[in-house]
């Protein structure tokens, strides 16, 4: 059975000043959708310039930030930022939902889009396969943070991981099952999923290989856009079923966590998109 690395979470220290690993993480997501975007920009058929590319990446930057904070309040935990909305501006305290940070990238594009002058579509479309790479690193950093680890599984499994600093989660949930219990007895923590490696490999990995060599020719304007709404909603429902839900929200209706709930839309939408895109393909296509 494996062990959480227990990495410091600090990757430079420099006196008072303190550079994370997740925050490095985020950093190279940004600059690999730089690189990929200058990729495609060199072969052509994209009204992109690097120059918009910078610009959009700024907006995207912020659509990530604002979105995915106020998606986490929104979705995660209202009521405890409506007792105390300042609570809110504390973003060094952690919080923050993909799913409004996809949100908020989707604002963005469409501004970006307005100002210059450009088919949202082509946007979304040129974008798709540039953001797997980022959600890949993303999942490296939880899995170096040692958070959102995945729910208890059997210690003979060869990916069962013991994460110690589940510590307190674990005893409550080995207090009402016998079998658990033994098992932190003997490990001194439970056996869990790695769920952020699964996160890495579903969304991150295996969404941009199929981006990527989907968008490596032309194809019906909207189609990629729509393949990303498919392909993230789905690899994310399906890793849900081994990440630990939030301990706040636990299971909703039918079982399923808040993630699955979230990423059903993406899913139905992705689809009603992909059909729209391809009874459209005989007028335009995008690049």
């Amino acid at each position: 059975m494996l062990t959480h690395p227990q990495f410091d979470p600090i990757a430079i220290s420099i006196g008072p000043l303190a550079i994370r690993w997740y925050g490095l993480m985020y950093l190279v997501g940004f600059i690999l959708f730089i690189v990929l975007g200058n990729l495609r920009i060199r072969k052509g058929h994209t009204a992109f310039t690097s120059k918009m590319l910078d610009d959009l990446l700024f907006w995207g930057v912020l659509g990530v930030i604002f979105g995915g904070r106020l998606g986490y309040v929104l979705f995660y935990k209202l009521g405890d930022y409506l007792a105390d909305p300042l609570s809110i501006l504390k973003v060094w305290e952690g919080g923050m939902s993909f799913h409004g940070g996809f949100l908020g990238v989707l604002v963005a594009c469409a501004l970006f889009a307005r100002k210059h002058r450009l088919s949202f579509w082509d946007i979304t479309d040129f974008v798709a396969p540039l953001v797997p790479l980022g959600l890949a690193t993303g999942r490296i950093g939880n899995f170096i943070n040692g958070e959102l680890w995945g729910r208890i599984t059997d210690p003979s499994r060869p990916w069962a991981m013991l994460f110690p600093q589940a510590r307190s989660e674990d005893l409550r949930a080995a207090a009402g099952n016998p079998q658990w219990h033994e098992w932190l007895a003997q490990y001194g923590a439970l056996p869990r999923h790695p769920s952020q490696l699964y996160q890495f490999a579903l969304e991150g990995m295996l969404l941009f290989v199929i981006l990527w060599c989907y968008t490596a020719r032309p194809r019906p304007r909207a189609a990629a856009s729509a393949l990303f709404l498919i392909g993230y909603g789905a690899f994310r429902f399906i890793a849900e079923f081994a990440r630990e839900p939030d301990d706040f929200l636990g299971l909703l209706v039918m079982h399923l966590s808040m993630g699955q709930w979230l990423s059903l839309p993406m899913v139905v939408a992705g689809a009603a998109l992909w059909q729209w895109a391809h009874r459209q393909a005989g007028n335009s296509f995008s690049r």
